[in-house]
Protein backbone atom coordinates (compact mmCIF):
# COMPACT_ATOMS: atom_id res chain seq x y z
CA UNK A 1 0.00 0.00 0.00
CA UNK A 2 1.32 3.21 -0.80
CA UNK A 3 2.24 5.29 2.59
CA UNK A 4 0.12 7.87 4.09
CA UNK A 5 1.03 11.22 3.00
CA UNK A 6 2.23 12.28 6.27
CA UNK A 7 2.67 10.58 10.11
CA UNK A 8 -0.13 10.71 12.88
CA UNK A 9 -0.70 13.88 13.62
CA UNK A 10 0.90 14.33 17.10
CA UNK A 11 -0.11 15.91 20.42
CA UNK A 12 2.75 18.18 22.45
CA UNK A 13 2.65 19.89 25.49
CA UNK A 14 4.69 23.53 26.00
CA UNK A 15 5.02 24.50 29.15
CA UNK A 16 6.79 28.26 29.95
CA UNK A 17 5.52 31.47 32.09
CA UNK A 18 5.95 33.44 29.28
CA UNK A 19 3.22 33.80 26.81
CA UNK A 20 5.08 35.37 24.26
CA UNK A 21 7.21 32.22 24.09
CA UNK A 22 4.08 30.04 24.00
CA UNK A 23 2.50 31.60 20.85
CA UNK A 24 6.22 31.48 19.27
CA UNK A 25 6.05 27.53 20.11
CA UNK A 26 2.81 27.20 18.83
CA UNK A 27 2.80 29.70 15.52
CA UNK A 28 6.41 27.27 14.61
CA UNK A 29 5.18 23.61 15.54
CA UNK A 30 1.64 24.77 13.85
CA UNK A 31 3.64 23.46 10.45
CA UNK A 32 4.15 19.67 11.64
CA UNK A 33 1.65 17.18 11.37
CA UNK A 34 0.24 18.08 14.50
CA UNK A 35 -3.28 17.13 16.43
CA UNK A 36 -2.98 19.62 19.01
CA UNK A 37 -0.62 22.17 20.56
CA UNK A 38 -1.40 22.47 24.48
CA UNK A 39 0.31 25.33 26.27
CA UNK A 40 0.36 26.46 29.56
CA UNK A 41 1.89 28.45 32.03
CA UNK A 42 2.51 26.67 35.17
CA UNK A 43 4.76 23.63 36.13
CA UNK A 44 1.48 22.25 38.48
CA UNK A 45 -0.71 22.48 35.81
CA UNK A 46 1.75 20.67 33.47
CA UNK A 47 2.05 17.91 35.56
CA UNK A 48 -1.78 17.71 36.37
CA UNK A 49 -2.14 17.36 32.28
CA UNK A 50 0.50 14.56 31.89
CA UNK A 51 -0.91 12.39 34.66
CA UNK A 52 -4.45 12.29 32.65
CA UNK A 53 -3.14 12.51 29.51
CA UNK A 54 -0.84 11.24 26.53
CA UNK A 55 1.69 13.59 24.65
CA UNK A 56 4.34 12.78 21.95
CA UNK A 57 6.42 15.45 22.58
CA UNK A 58 7.12 18.06 25.74
CA UNK A 59 8.82 21.21 25.13
CA UNK A 60 9.30 22.85 28.58
CA UNK A 61 10.98 25.98 30.38
CA UNK A 62 13.85 25.00 33.37
CA UNK A 63 12.52 28.07 35.37
CA UNK A 64 8.82 27.99 36.56
CA UNK A 65 6.81 29.06 38.98
CA UNK A 66 5.47 26.42 41.47
CA UNK A 67 6.85 23.15 40.05
CA UNK A 68 10.32 23.98 37.86
CA UNK A 69 11.02 22.25 34.39
CA UNK A 70 12.82 19.32 35.82
CA UNK A 71 9.97 18.91 38.12
CA UNK A 72 7.25 18.63 35.12
CA UNK A 73 10.76 15.85 33.14
CA UNK A 74 10.19 14.11 36.08
CA UNK A 75 6.65 13.81 36.22
CA UNK A 76 6.97 13.02 32.39
CA UNK A 77 9.14 10.71 32.87
CA UNK A 78 6.86 8.59 35.10
CA UNK A 79 3.94 9.01 33.26
CA UNK A 80 5.78 7.61 29.70
CA UNK A 81 9.38 7.21 29.24
CA UNK A 82 8.95 7.15 25.68
CA UNK A 83 7.60 10.48 25.78
CA UNK A 84 10.67 12.91 24.60
CA UNK A 85 11.39 16.01 26.94
CA UNK A 86 13.15 19.37 25.55
CA UNK A 87 14.44 21.94 28.02
CA UNK A 88 14.32 25.61 27.62
CA UNK A 89 16.60 27.47 29.40
CA UNK A 90 17.77 31.09 29.40
CA UNK A 91 21.33 29.73 30.92
CA UNK A 92 23.33 28.15 28.42
CA UNK A 93 26.09 26.67 30.95
CA UNK A 94 27.40 23.08 30.44
CA UNK A 95 25.97 22.07 33.78
CA UNK A 96 23.03 23.11 33.46
CA UNK A 97 22.93 21.49 29.74
CA UNK A 98 24.37 18.16 31.53
CA UNK A 99 21.70 18.07 34.20
CA UNK A 100 18.62 18.08 32.21
CA UNK A 101 20.04 15.14 30.13
CA UNK A 102 21.21 13.02 33.09
CA UNK A 103 17.66 13.19 34.54
CA UNK A 104 16.40 12.28 31.19
CA UNK A 105 15.58 15.11 29.09
CA UNK A 106 16.08 14.32 25.18
CA UNK A 107 17.78 17.62 23.93
CA UNK A 108 17.57 21.36 25.30
CA UNK A 109 17.32 24.71 23.44
CA UNK A 110 18.97 27.94 24.28
CA UNK A 111 16.21 30.72 24.65
CA UNK A 112 15.79 33.09 22.86
CA UNK A 113 14.35 30.62 20.41
CA UNK A 114 15.16 30.48 16.82
CA UNK A 115 12.32 28.65 14.58
CA UNK A 116 14.62 26.53 12.67
CA UNK A 117 16.35 24.79 15.67
CA UNK A 118 12.66 24.29 17.14
CA UNK A 119 11.61 23.10 14.31
CA UNK A 120 14.55 20.80 13.79
CA UNK A 121 14.79 19.00 17.17
CA UNK A 122 11.07 18.66 17.48
CA UNK A 123 10.62 17.08 13.90
CA UNK A 124 13.38 14.90 14.70
CA UNK A 125 12.30 14.15 18.30
CA UNK A 126 8.40 12.83 16.90
CA UNK A 127 9.44 10.61 13.95
CA UNK A 128 12.09 8.75 16.37
CA UNK A 129 9.05 8.33 19.04
CA UNK A 130 6.66 7.46 15.62
CA UNK A 131 9.46 4.62 15.13
CA UNK A 132 9.97 3.70 18.83
CA UNK A 133 6.18 3.31 18.58
CA UNK A 134 5.92 1.44 15.68
CA UNK A 135 8.58 -1.08 16.66
CA UNK A 136 7.18 -1.26 20.42
CA UNK A 137 3.54 -2.47 18.36
CA UNK A 138 5.17 -4.73 15.61
CA UNK A 139 7.22 -6.75 18.98
CA UNK A 140 3.88 -6.97 20.69
CA UNK A 141 2.57 -8.20 17.58
CA UNK A 142 5.35 -10.97 16.86
CA UNK A 143 5.14 -12.34 20.35
CA UNK A 144 1.39 -12.97 19.84
CA UNK A 145 0.62 -16.47 19.21
CA UNK A 146 1.00 -16.88 15.43
CA UNK A 147 -2.76 -18.52 15.09
CA UNK A 148 -3.92 -15.17 16.45
CA UNK A 149 -1.94 -12.24 14.21
CA UNK A 150 -4.77 -12.45 11.92
CA UNK A 151 -7.09 -10.19 14.79
CA UNK A 152 -5.43 -5.99 13.87
CA UNK A 153 -5.58 -4.03 16.98
CA UNK A 154 -2.82 -2.94 19.40
CA UNK A 155 -4.87 -1.36 21.89
CA UNK A 156 -5.28 -2.72 25.81
CA UNK A 157 -8.29 -3.97 24.99
CA UNK A 158 -8.20 -6.49 22.36
CA UNK A 159 -4.77 -7.51 24.06
CA UNK A 160 -6.20 -8.57 26.88
CA UNK A 161 -8.91 -10.54 24.68
CA UNK A 162 -6.35 -12.24 22.67
CA UNK A 163 -4.06 -13.08 25.76
CA UNK A 164 -7.14 -15.32 27.50
CA UNK A 165 -8.33 -16.57 23.78
CA UNK A 166 -4.74 -17.87 23.68
CA UNK A 167 -4.59 -19.50 26.75
CA UNK A 168 -7.93 -21.22 26.71
CA UNK A 169 -6.87 -22.65 23.31
CA UNK A 170 -4.71 -24.95 25.12
CA UNK A 171 -7.59 -26.37 26.94
CA UNK A 172 -10.38 -28.46 25.87
CA UNK A 173 -13.17 -26.87 27.60
CA UNK A 174 -16.50 -24.93 26.07
CA UNK A 175 -15.73 -21.36 25.67
CA UNK A 176 -18.97 -18.57 25.31
CA UNK A 177 -17.64 -15.49 23.61
CA UNK A 178 -19.46 -12.58 24.12
CA UNK A 179 -19.44 -9.28 22.07
CA UNK A 180 -22.10 -6.65 20.16
CA UNK A 181 -22.66 -7.87 16.02
CA UNK A 182 -19.12 -6.69 13.75
CA UNK A 183 -16.64 -7.03 16.74
CA UNK A 184 -15.11 -10.43 15.39
CA UNK A 185 -16.24 -13.32 17.48
CA UNK A 186 -16.02 -15.82 15.02
CA UNK A 187 -12.60 -14.67 13.79
CA UNK A 188 -11.76 -15.28 17.78
CA UNK A 189 -13.40 -18.81 17.53
CA UNK A 190 -11.51 -19.64 14.60
CA UNK A 191 -8.07 -18.58 16.64
CA UNK A 192 -9.08 -20.45 19.21
CA UNK A 193 -9.69 -23.75 16.82
CA UNK A 194 -6.09 -23.01 15.13
CA UNK A 195 -4.08 -22.50 18.30
CA UNK A 196 -6.11 -26.25 20.37
CA UNK A 197 -5.11 -29.49 19.89
CA UNK A 198 -7.98 -29.79 17.35
CA UNK A 199 -6.37 -28.38 14.97
CA UNK A 200 -6.49 -31.15 12.48
CA UNK A 201 -10.64 -31.61 12.99
CA UNK A 202 -13.07 -29.68 10.97
CA UNK A 203 -14.51 -26.43 12.68
CA UNK A 204 -18.18 -25.92 11.91
CA UNK A 205 -20.02 -22.66 11.96
CA UNK A 206 -23.64 -22.44 12.67
CA UNK A 207 -25.67 -19.18 12.48
CA UNK A 208 -28.41 -20.42 14.87
CA UNK A 209 -29.99 -16.69 13.92
CA UNK A 210 -30.33 -17.41 10.24
CA UNK A 211 -31.52 -21.31 10.48
CA UNK A 212 -35.43 -21.59 10.79
CA UNK A 213 -36.62 -23.19 13.76
CA UNK A 214 -38.31 -25.94 12.21
CA UNK A 215 -34.97 -26.94 10.12
CA UNK A 216 -32.63 -26.04 13.14
CA UNK A 217 -33.03 -29.35 14.54
CA UNK A 218 -32.46 -31.58 11.39
CA UNK A 219 -29.53 -29.51 10.99
CA UNK A 220 -28.13 -30.14 14.40
CA UNK A 221 -28.86 -33.83 14.47
CA UNK A 222 -29.28 -35.17 11.16
CA UNK A 223 -31.89 -37.52 10.43
CA UNK A 224 -32.30 -40.98 8.81
CA UNK A 225 -34.27 -42.31 5.54
CA UNK A 226 -38.45 -41.98 5.63
CA UNK A 227 -38.17 -39.69 8.84
CA UNK A 228 -40.39 -37.14 7.33
CA UNK A 229 -41.84 -36.71 3.98
CA UNK A 230 -38.96 -36.52 1.39
CA UNK A 231 -36.41 -37.64 3.92
CA UNK A 232 -35.25 -39.91 0.96
CA UNK A 233 -31.70 -40.83 2.49
CA UNK A 234 -30.28 -40.71 5.33
CA UNK A 235 -28.70 -36.66 6.34
CA UNK A 236 -25.91 -36.23 8.34
CA UNK A 237 -26.28 -33.30 11.15
CA UNK A 238 -24.08 -30.88 12.00
CA UNK A 239 -22.36 -32.51 15.34
CA UNK A 240 -21.80 -35.49 13.17
CA UNK A 241 -19.35 -33.01 10.79
CA UNK A 242 -18.02 -31.47 14.01
CA UNK A 243 -16.92 -34.75 15.01
CA UNK A 244 -13.31 -34.16 16.29
CA UNK A 245 -13.23 -30.62 16.06
CA UNK A 246 -14.92 -27.72 16.89
CA UNK A 247 -18.94 -26.93 16.52
CA UNK A 248 -19.09 -23.07 16.39
CA UNK A 249 -22.95 -21.82 17.70
CA UNK A 250 -23.24 -18.18 16.35
CA UNK A 251 -26.21 -16.25 18.03
CA UNK A 252 -26.53 -19.26 20.52
CA UNK A 253 -29.21 -16.89 22.29
CA UNK A 254 -31.48 -17.41 19.21
CA UNK A 255 -32.46 -21.09 19.78
CA UNK A 256 -35.98 -22.22 20.65
CA UNK A 257 -36.28 -23.31 23.80
CA UNK A 258 -37.55 -27.23 23.06
CA UNK A 259 -33.67 -26.52 20.86
CA UNK A 260 -31.94 -25.68 23.88
CA UNK A 261 -33.11 -28.60 25.98
CA UNK A 262 -31.76 -31.03 23.63
CA UNK A 263 -28.10 -29.04 23.08
CA UNK A 264 -28.79 -29.30 27.06
CA UNK A 265 -28.47 -33.10 26.94
CA UNK A 266 -26.04 -33.15 24.05
CA UNK A 267 -23.65 -31.38 25.69
CA UNK A 268 -24.07 -33.59 28.87
CA UNK A 269 -23.63 -36.79 27.26
CA UNK A 270 -21.87 -35.75 23.87
CA UNK A 271 -24.50 -38.06 22.57
CA UNK A 272 -27.61 -37.56 19.79
CA UNK A 273 -30.16 -39.50 18.19
CA UNK A 274 -30.54 -38.54 14.78
CA UNK A 275 -34.36 -37.79 13.64
CA UNK A 276 -36.58 -40.95 13.40
CA UNK A 277 -34.08 -43.09 14.96
CA UNK A 278 -33.24 -44.74 18.69
CA UNK A 279 -29.55 -45.53 18.06
CA UNK A 280 -27.47 -43.09 20.24
CA UNK A 281 -24.73 -41.44 18.45
CA UNK A 282 -21.51 -40.47 20.53
CA UNK A 283 -19.58 -37.58 19.25
CA UNK A 284 -16.18 -35.92 20.41
CA UNK A 285 -16.98 -32.17 19.99
CA UNK A 286 -15.89 -29.01 21.70
CA UNK A 287 -18.51 -26.54 21.55
CA UNK A 288 -17.20 -22.65 21.35
CA UNK A 289 -20.33 -20.47 20.93
CA UNK A 290 -21.06 -16.74 20.59
CA UNK A 291 -23.51 -13.94 21.57
CA UNK A 292 -24.04 -10.36 20.80
CA UNK A 293 -25.60 -9.84 23.92
CA UNK A 294 -25.21 -11.18 27.68
CA UNK A 295 -26.77 -14.75 27.88
CA UNK A 296 -26.95 -14.25 31.49
CA UNK A 297 -29.27 -11.28 31.24
CA UNK A 298 -31.70 -13.56 29.11
CA UNK A 299 -31.47 -16.21 31.55
CA UNK A 300 -32.52 -13.54 34.55
CA UNK A 301 -35.67 -12.53 32.01
CA UNK A 302 -36.63 -15.95 31.85
CA UNK A 303 -35.58 -16.21 28.23
CA UNK A 304 -32.61 -18.80 28.08
CA UNK A 305 -32.14 -21.90 30.10
CA UNK A 306 -30.17 -21.43 33.26
CA UNK A 307 -28.57 -24.77 33.06
CA UNK A 308 -27.28 -24.37 29.10
CA UNK A 309 -25.57 -20.92 30.13
CA UNK A 310 -23.61 -22.80 32.99
CA UNK A 311 -22.51 -25.41 30.26
CA UNK A 312 -21.63 -22.98 27.41
CA UNK A 313 -20.31 -20.56 29.75
CA UNK A 314 -17.58 -22.83 31.13
CA UNK A 315 -14.82 -20.27 30.29
CA UNK A 316 -15.50 -16.98 28.61
CA UNK A 317 -14.16 -14.38 26.41
CA UNK A 318 -14.94 -10.69 25.81
CA UNK A 319 -14.61 -9.14 22.65
CA UNK A 320 -14.38 -5.31 22.92
CA UNK A 321 -16.43 -2.89 20.65
CA UNK A 322 -14.70 -0.67 18.89
CA UNK A 323 -15.42 2.28 20.37
CA UNK A 324 -13.57 1.23 23.27
CA UNK A 325 -10.36 0.74 21.34
CA UNK A 326 -10.13 3.68 19.36
CA UNK A 327 -6.79 3.25 18.32
CA UNK A 328 -7.25 0.16 16.61
CA UNK A 329 -9.24 2.35 14.11
CA UNK A 330 -6.62 3.39 12.00
CA UNK A 331 -4.70 -0.08 12.04
CA UNK A 332 -8.06 -1.92 11.08
CA UNK A 333 -8.80 0.62 8.20
CA UNK A 334 -5.27 0.77 7.03
CA UNK A 335 -5.56 -2.79 6.79
CA UNK A 336 -8.81 -2.84 5.10
CA UNK A 337 -7.82 -0.19 2.50
CA UNK A 338 -5.05 -3.02 1.95
CA UNK A 339 -6.89 -5.82 0.85
CA UNK A 340 -8.84 -3.89 -1.42
CA UNK A 341 -6.69 -2.02 -3.32
CA UNK A 342 -2.68 -1.11 -2.16
CA UNK A 343 -2.69 1.46 -4.70
CA UNK A 344 -5.18 4.03 -2.58
CA UNK A 345 -4.07 5.77 0.61
CA UNK A 346 -5.69 7.74 3.40
CA UNK A 347 -5.39 11.44 3.79
CA UNK A 348 -4.61 12.42 7.55
CA UNK A 349 -7.93 14.14 8.26
CA UNK A 350 -9.86 10.89 6.87
CA UNK A 351 -7.84 9.13 9.07
CA UNK A 352 -9.16 11.62 12.24
CA UNK A 353 -12.62 11.82 10.97
CA UNK A 354 -12.52 7.72 11.11
CA UNK A 355 -11.03 8.02 14.61
CA UNK A 356 -13.65 10.49 15.61
CA UNK A 357 -17.02 8.34 14.52
CA UNK A 358 -18.45 5.38 17.43
CA UNK A 359 -18.89 2.56 15.24
CA UNK A 360 -22.16 1.44 15.95
CA UNK A 361 -21.27 -1.75 13.67
CA UNK A 362 -18.31 -2.13 14.86
CA UNK A 363 -15.42 -3.74 12.95
CA UNK A 364 -17.21 -5.12 10.18
CA UNK A 365 -19.18 -1.29 9.86
CA UNK A 366 -15.71 -0.22 8.97
CA UNK A 367 -15.00 -2.86 6.93
CA UNK A 368 -17.86 -2.00 5.12
CA UNK A 369 -17.04 1.76 4.66
CA UNK A 370 -13.57 0.57 3.75
CA UNK A 371 -14.70 -0.65 0.58
CA UNK A 372 -17.07 1.58 -0.37
CA UNK A 373 -14.83 4.01 0.22
CA UNK A 374 -12.42 2.61 -2.14
CA UNK A 375 -15.31 1.97 -5.10
CA UNK A 376 -16.46 5.98 -5.24
CA UNK A 377 -13.39 7.59 -4.82
CA UNK A 378 -11.84 10.21 -7.43
CA UNK A 379 -8.07 9.52 -6.69
CA UNK A 380 -5.54 7.49 -5.29
CA UNK A 381 -6.35 9.14 -1.86
CA UNK A 382 -9.39 9.06 -0.04
CA UNK A 383 -10.50 12.19 1.69
CA UNK A 384 -13.33 12.99 4.16
CA UNK A 385 -15.73 13.68 1.29
CA UNK A 386 -15.23 10.05 0.50
CA UNK A 387 -17.06 9.12 3.80
CA UNK A 388 -20.79 8.30 3.57
CA UNK A 389 -22.91 11.77 5.16
CA UNK A 390 -24.28 9.87 7.92
CA UNK A 391 -20.30 9.21 9.19
CA UNK A 392 -19.43 12.56 8.64
CA UNK A 393 -22.62 14.38 10.47
CA UNK A 394 -22.02 11.72 13.73
CA UNK A 395 -18.34 12.30 14.27
CA UNK A 396 -18.79 16.61 13.65
CA UNK A 397 -17.27 16.97 10.07
CA UNK A 398 -20.22 17.24 8.06
CA UNK A 399 -20.16 20.98 8.51
CA UNK A 400 -16.24 21.22 7.73
CA UNK A 401 -16.58 19.16 4.23
CA UNK A 402 -18.08 21.40 1.39
CA UNK A 403 -21.16 19.29 -0.54
CA UNK A 404 -20.65 17.31 -3.25
CA UNK A 405 -21.68 19.22 -7.31
CA UNK A 406 -22.28 16.86 -9.86
CA UNK A 407 -19.45 17.00 -11.79
CA UNK A 408 -17.30 15.80 -8.51
CA UNK A 409 -19.68 13.13 -8.48
CA UNK A 410 -19.62 11.80 -12.07
CA UNK A 411 -15.86 12.33 -11.76
CA UNK A 412 -15.73 9.90 -8.81
CA UNK A 413 -17.99 7.60 -10.17
CA UNK A 414 -16.12 7.60 -13.22
CA UNK A 415 -13.34 6.66 -11.57
CA UNK A 416 -14.90 3.42 -9.50
CA UNK A 417 -15.86 2.38 -12.85
CA UNK A 418 -12.66 2.37 -14.58
CA UNK A 419 -10.81 0.81 -11.13
CA UNK A 420 -13.57 -2.01 -10.98
CA UNK A 421 -13.57 -2.36 -15.05
CA UNK A 422 -9.52 -2.75 -15.15
CA UNK A 423 -9.08 -5.11 -12.50
CA UNK A 424 -11.70 -7.51 -13.56
CA UNK A 425 -9.93 -7.12 -17.05
CA UNK A 426 -6.44 -7.85 -15.72
CA UNK A 427 -7.56 -10.40 -13.49
CA UNK A 428 -9.21 -12.53 -16.58
CA UNK A 429 -6.19 -11.81 -19.10
CA UNK A 430 -3.67 -12.52 -15.80
CA UNK A 431 -1.93 -9.24 -16.36
CA UNK A 432 -1.16 -9.75 -20.03
CA UNK A 433 -1.37 -6.17 -20.99
CA UNK A 434 -1.20 -6.51 -24.76
CA UNK A 435 -4.17 -9.19 -24.37
CA UNK A 436 -6.19 -6.58 -21.79
CA UNK A 437 -5.77 -3.84 -24.50
CA UNK A 438 -7.47 -5.51 -26.81
CA UNK A 439 -10.10 -6.44 -24.66
CA UNK A 440 -10.80 -3.23 -23.91
CA UNK A 441 -10.17 -1.95 -27.57
CA UNK A 442 -8.19 0.85 -26.21
CA UNK A 443 -3.93 1.66 -27.62
CA UNK A 444 -1.40 -0.37 -24.99
CA UNK A 445 -0.18 3.27 -23.71
CA UNK A 446 -3.32 4.56 -22.85
CA UNK A 447 -4.32 1.47 -20.89
CA UNK A 448 -0.81 1.80 -19.26
CA UNK A 449 -1.80 5.71 -18.05
CA UNK A 450 -5.45 4.29 -16.75
CA UNK A 451 -3.33 1.69 -14.21
CA UNK A 452 -1.27 4.01 -13.69
CA UNK A 453 -3.74 6.46 -12.23
CA UNK A 454 -5.44 3.88 -10.57
CA UNK A 455 -2.49 2.10 -9.06
CA UNK A 456 -2.88 -1.40 -10.55
CA UNK A 457 0.49 -3.06 -10.92
CA UNK A 458 0.20 -5.52 -13.71
CA UNK A 459 2.51 -7.70 -12.93
CA UNK A 460 0.47 -8.05 -9.83
CA UNK A 461 -2.22 -10.01 -11.88
CA UNK A 462 0.31 -12.51 -13.44
CA UNK A 463 0.45 -15.95 -11.90
CA UNK A 464 1.77 -16.47 -8.39
CA UNK A 465 0.94 -12.74 -8.26
CA UNK A 466 -1.17 -11.10 -5.68
CA UNK A 467 -4.50 -9.05 -7.01
CA UNK A 468 -5.51 -5.85 -5.14
CA UNK A 469 -6.58 -7.65 -2.82
CA UNK A 470 -2.89 -8.78 -1.74
CA UNK A 471 -4.44 -12.81 -1.96
CA UNK A 472 -2.67 -15.18 -4.70
CA UNK A 473 -4.35 -15.14 -7.99
CA UNK A 474 -6.10 -17.86 -9.20
CA UNK A 475 -8.71 -18.69 -11.59
CA UNK A 476 -12.23 -17.90 -11.45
Amino acid sequence: MAPNPRPPAARILVVDDDPGVLAFVQDVLSSLPVQEIVAVERGDRAVSLLGREAFDLVLVDLRLPEVDGLGVLAASREADPDCPVVMFTGDPTVETAVQALKQGAADYLVKPLGAGALLAVSERLLEAGRLRREHRLLRRRLDRPPEFRKIVGDSPAIHRTIDLAARLATSDVDVLIVGETGTGKELVARSIHRRSTRKDGPFVPVDCGAIPGDLLEREFFGHVKGAFTGAEARGIGLLEYAHGGVLFLDEVTSLAPPLQAKLLRTLQERAFRRLGSVREIRVDVRVISAANRDPGELVRAGKFRQDLYYRLNVARVQVPPLRERREDIRPLALHFLELVDPGLSFSEETLEVLAAYPWPGNVRELENVVRRMAAVAAGNRLEPEDLPDEILSEAGYRDRVPPRGFLDLREAHVAAFERDYLTRLLRRTGGDVSRAAREAGLPRGSLYRLLKRHGLLPSAFRKGGAGPSGDPVTPA
